[in-house]
């Protein structure tokens, strides 16, 4: 009987560790947001070397919450201890508490996996890190030759500001408001970067919204396009772009870095890194460890960031009225980005008497490539040989420095 009882009580005790038990309904509705997402990656790739290690992330937390538990102390009766561990208390090296005249160990418990691996997050290293390899895939040429881009990926950074103070409208904090308004520069690493100082309680909410309007880009912007856009407009064809020398692609890093950490030094952290990884491309000389930064280093701090963010998705934090709040305004933020660049394209297209399309204006959010072929696309929707993209990578890339830049912004302005 007693063996009998005693298997009993041990399939209990699986019963109540389950999580069919110790689940509730909000982590059920996290899972099936998580296959959304998961099929969003690989059914219609969007996105998906951050979204699906996101997704699985939310879906891991949401199925075992201890994965990112943190560690913590666990008091054990000294004398109960001693027993079951066969020791001297002498060899016993932990601290002691007594209690109700008990003495009792101060034994520390180990954190779960993803605790550790988000303390990437927590600290502002990963993001930096993505800069880095970003920088090294990524030619400024079309910038350099085409100084005026910086104005259209500037103007597509409005979105920002305007949602930022929308957000206060509707009773967040100045810092959540921040957090908020940086979805709109279309930049997940940055957004993430900057809720982690700011409003770190809001991560997993802001960084889902982020990377969903990344990964929608080719959806969401081509009816602002074309709503703010005339077809005479857009298929406007723009003259070639001038020769970019490799002098000029080896100082352009080292300019941008001097002037931002002198003027914005919050801003440096990203940009820095940014700049350092892109002169290690240009610069030729380095060609190892460039390599490292734009493939090694870049998938191994992508697999991180994404699963660990979205392991900060659980259903008590993610569904919350809140968060229904946080993604109207990211998808606010984002299209008011777009309508700012196009708008100043406009701007231009008039002052160069027709020398610039407007289409160009909507790739300064800094979604690279994706937002600089959806001009290439909708420029060819109205005329098939008109070629947009290289044009279209000068706001594209200027957008990643702005989106950092009005990070550094944020983080300057805003108490934290």
């Amino acid at each position: 009987m007693g063996i009998i009882h005693g298997f009993l009580e041990g399939i209990v005790g699986l019963v109540e560790s389950s999580g069919f038990v110790s689940l509730g309904w909000q982590n059920y509705v996290m899972v099936a947001v998580s296959f959304v997402l998961l099929y969003l990656a690989i059914a219609k790739e969007y996105e998906p070397l951050i979204l699906l290690p996101l997704a699985f992330g939310m879906l891991l937390v949401n199925l075992y919450p201890s994965i990112m538990g943190a560690p913590s102390t666990e008091f054990v009766l000294q004398s109960e201890y001693i027993k079951t561990h066969d020791v001297g208390t002498q060899s016993v090296q932990y601290a002691t508490t007594v209690m109700n005249g008990e003495v009792y160990y101060n034994v520390p418990t180990y954190g779960g996996l993803l605790y550790y691996l988000y303390q990437g997050v927590k600290m502002g290293i990963y993001p930096p890190l993505i800069f880095l390899g970003i920088g090294a895939m990524t030619d400024f040429g079309p910038l350099i030759a085409n100084p005026k881009s910086f104005i259209l990926g500037a103007a597509a950074q409005l979105g920002i500001f305007f949602t930022f103070f929308g957000a206060i409208f509707l009773g967040f904090t100045q810092a959540q408001a921040g957090s908020i308004g940086i979805i709109g520069g279309a930049d997940g690493p940055t957004a993430i970067f900057v809720t982690s100082k700011l409003a770190p309680d809001l991560l997993g909410p802001i960084a889902v919204a982020a990377y969903s309007y990344m990964a929608l880009v080719p959806i969401i912007q081509p009816p602002i396009m074309k709503a703010l856009t005339t077809k005479k407009e857009r298929a406007i064809k723009m003259s070639q772009l001038r020769p970019v020398s490799k002098l000029e692609k080896i100082i352009f890093p080292i300019v941008v870095i001097v002037l931002v950490a002198l003027l914005l030094p919050d801003a440096a952290p990203l940009v820095g890194m940014l700049m350092l990884g892109n002169l290690m491309k240009e610069s030729g000389v380095v060609d190892r460890i460039a390599k490292t930064a734009q493939n090694e280093l870049m998938n191994i701090v992508t697999i991180f960031l994404g699963v660990t963010v979205g392991a900060t998705a659980t259903g008590k934090v993610f569904l919350q009225l809140n968060t229904l709040k946080i993604i109207l305004l990211g998808l606010i933020a984002f299209c008011l980005g777009t309508a700012g660049g196009v708008l100043f394209g406009k701007l231009m297209c008039a002052a160069t008497k027709g020398k610039v399309n407007p289409l160009i204006g909507s790739a300064g959010v800094s979604a690279v490539p994706m937002a600089a072929r959806v001009s290439q696309k909708v420029g060819q929707h109205i005329l098939y040989t008109n070629y947009l993209l290289m044009h279209a990578m000068g706001p594209n890339v200027a957008g990643v420095i702005g989106s950092a830049v009005a990070a550094g912004v944020l983080l300057s302005v805003i108490p934290h």
